[in-house]
């Protein structure tokens, strides 16, 4: 039996197996063999060592027999005197003695048998005592004794007592008197056996509860559910370990949802270990994820403004979130990313040529992006560029002597080797640019055209051959000035005549500047005004006659002369604002004309339809001074006629009133009629008359008033 089948205050020291030094760990014995249970001796040896730790106190010697020990010293530690004479002492004189003092021996004699005859009376009358099972010798321990200190074992109801309790009655045979009550306790001692593993693992130890559960004899009642609760347990544990592992699974992918719904089916899984500490520590999880999948959202949105102050605002944040996160190592792996940004964003600020906010830039990486060499050599290079930006052949040379600082074991090593070539193929370029400057210096157009040469020796590819291109395009411009100025300066001194003739003259000879030359822009701004000064002076007859057209009042043949200026042309837009404003004052007279004439049928429609005609013409026309008080007029007239109506016919007097418009000045009175035919048509009802009595019934539930007879009078 292991050292966990042991009662907790019953420490069995097991005897080594055969080969063992008694060093070594003692090996666990079957519970399906006769094996599985210590021997007598062993039970012994184990009681006896629990007597230091008893308050039971050491039984006598006649207790001891009665309870079926014997005591290894009870031979020689119950005599009172010893039959060997003190040494030195030859046989002779003792007997002398003991015959001399013969009165004292038989006082003794006497006293001893009272003594005896008082312990046996004691011993009579006193009742037994339970055994003492520390001190028991098993090998001849009754059953009695046995069942009894078993029970005394497994009242403690831990694994170690119940399983020393077990093995005390487990050697007593099947047809033993008390084989009932050992059964009944083997028995109750499994159950709580299987209660006490059931109880480990709902704390959560599978192991212990498997091992336990192992342990219970196979020939007891309760060991034919062993194998099922076991299967039980480990598919219970197989149901929650993958329940687990399925909300894990959506942590990373930050399906909420779905984590939190399987971590739900953890409290009905049948476990309380998984129901209460796993089911808390997943909720806490997913909760503190949840919080870090939103941090990194909002760190991603840092780096993506591309701004220095933002990329180390997003470091500080990633080093917030915990070891233990779901997203701890997505956030470190975006370290090493956001430091490389800022690097290029360095670069860009350095192509721009502010080398102290490149430098700046850089330095601000922190450590923990790993990046301290690339740090160290790109601010090398910026120094270097700082001198090659001045743009001279020796500034250009020291900064290859700078770059050269970088060695081969450098990761920007060959970063730098390409700069060099560059700033190699610059010097050339520089010396050619130098050179064309200097010829280009007199101004003439010989020399513009022989730097335009020297320049056109940088190949595109070079450092300088975008500079050298604006050199180039300089000095052409300026050679297209010479040559096209004199074009421009003939046209100014044709215009001064200031007619047709002469102003199609100097479009001709600047429209001599083609497209693309220099004072090509300036050629056309010009022909541009002289053409605006064409068209009007061809088209401003054809508008001042049709001016005076609409002057004498012939609009449409005033409309018919403007049109005569085409779109595109100078005055196009003053003339058709013109026409705009002619066809307006025609249709004004055309709608009074017809207002007048419908007005003349002196009906309710005909004077309602004139007063719409006539309120067509604009405010602003001169019309209007007939218009309003004719308006007015005809208001009057329907206000008449509907009066003449309302008298037989108040709705029909109605439907004219409601023909005045608002414009009319018998609007007013219109409305005031209208309101008292509405009276008259809709009167209100009549209010009840008062009752005399108020407690009478009302008409409605009041008996009818039989009528009086002729023989009341």
């Amino acid at each position: 039996m292991s050292d966990r089948s042991m009662p907790e205050d019953w420490s069995v020291s097991q005897p080594p197996a055969k080969g063992d030094n008694g060093n070594q760990p003692h090996t666990q014995h079957s519970v399906d063999s006769a094996s599985q249970y210590p021997t007598d001796r062993e039970l012994s040896q184990y009681l006896s060592q629990q007597r230091h730790n008893s308050e039971v106190m050491p039984q006598s010697p006649s207790h001891s027999s009665q309870s079926g020990s014997v005591s290894p010293s009870s031979a020689t530690d119950g005599k009172l005197w010893s039959s060997v004479p003190p040494s030195g002492e030859p046989p002779s004189v003792g007997r002398k003695r003991w015959w001399k003092h013969w009165m004292l021996w038989a006082a003794l004699a006497a006293l001893g048998a009272n003594g005896v005859a008082i312990v046996a009376m004691t011993m009579l009358f006193k009742l037994p005592s339970a055994p003492n099972c520390p001190a028991i010798f098993w090998p001849l321990a009754s059953g009695t004794v046995r069942l009894h200190c078993a029970q005394v074992a497994a009242a403690k109801r831990t694994v170690p007592d119940l399983m020393a309790a077990i093995a005390l009655v487990k050697p007593l045979p099947q047809n033993h008197p008390l084989s009932q009550e050992i059964e009944r306790g083997l028995a109750e001692w499994s159950q709580d056996l299987l209660a006490l593993a059931e109880e480990k693992f709902q704390a959560g130890q599978l192991s212990e509860a498997i091992a336990i559960a192992s342990d219970i004899p196979s020939d007891v009642s309760t060991a034919s559910t062993v194998p099922t609760q076991i299967e039980k347990w480990k598919s219970i544990w197989a149901e929650a370990e993958k329940i687990y592992a399925e909300a894990e699974s959506q942590i990373p992918k930050e399906n909420w949802y779905r984590a939190s719904m399987a971590a739900v089916r953890l409290l009905n899984v049948g476990n309380n270990y998984w129901a209460n500490t796993k089911y808390e520590e997943l909720k806490y999880a997913i909760a503190t994820a949840r919080e870090d999948g939103g941090r990194l959202e909002k760190i991603q949105n840092l780096v993506n403004r591309g701004r220095a102050d933002d990329f180390l605002a997003a470091i500080q944040q990633i080093q917030a979130i915990e070891a233990g996160s779901y997203f701890y190592q997505k956030a470190q792996a975006m370290i090493p990313d956001i430091g490389r940004k800022m690097l290029d964003l360095a670069q860009e600020t350095l192509d721009k040529r502010d080398v102290d906010k490149a430098v700046e830039i850089a330095n601000q990486i922190p450590a923990v992006a790993k990046l301290e060499t690339e740090v160290q050599d790109f601010t090398v290079l910026a120094e270097a560029h700082r001198s090659a930006f001045v743009g001279t052949v020796s500034s250009i040379e020291a900064a290859i002597a700078e770059a050269q600082k970088i060695g081969l074991d450098r990761p920007l090593y060959y970063k730098a080797q390409d700069t060099i070539a560059r700033w190699q193929l610059e010097i050339e370029d520089v010396q050619h640019l130098a050179k064309a400057r200097s010829l280009a210096q007199p101004g003439a157009v010989a020399d513009l055209n022989a730097a335009i040469a020297e320049a056109l020796m940088i190949p595109d590819s070079n450092p300088r051959a975008a500079e050298a291109k604006r050199e180039i395009d300089g000095w052409r411009r300026r050679i297209q000035t010479f040559e096209d100025q004199p074009y421009l300066n003939r046209a100014d001194e044709i215009v001064v005549e200031g007619d047709v003739v002469a102003l199609q003259a100097a479009v001709d000879e600047a429209s001599k500047i083609g497209e693309g030359r220099a004072l090509y822009g300036e050629a056309r701004k010009r022909i541009r005004n002289w053409t605006r000064q064409i068209q009007t002076i061809e088209d401003q007859p054809f508008l001042d006659q049709a001016r005076d057209l609409a002057n004498n009042g012939n609009l449409p043949a005033a409309i018919a002369a403007a049109g005569q200026i085409g779109a595109g042309r100078a005055l196009h837009a003053t003339a058709q604002a013109e026409v705009k404003e002619w066809q307006t004052q025609l249709q004004a007279e055309q709608d009074w004309r017809e207002a007048q004439q419908v007005a003349l049928q002196n009906t309710p429609d005909a004077l309602a339809q004139a007063i719409r005609l006539a309120d067509r013409v604009p405010n602003s026309n001169s019309l209007r001074l007939d218009v309003n008080p004719a308006i007015n007029n005809w208001g009057d007239r329907l206000l008449r006629l509907a009066q003449d109506q309302g008298t037989y016919n108040p709705q029909a007097g109605i439907d004219i009133a409601r023909k005045i418009p608002r414009s009319s000045s018998a609007y007013g009175a219109a409305q005031a009629q209208i309101g008292e035919w509405q009276r008259i048509l809709n009167p209100p009802p009549p209010e009840p008359l008062p009752s005399l009595d108020n407690t009478a019934p009302s008409p409605i539930n009041s008996e009818p008033i039989p009528s009086a007879s002729p023989d009341d009078n």
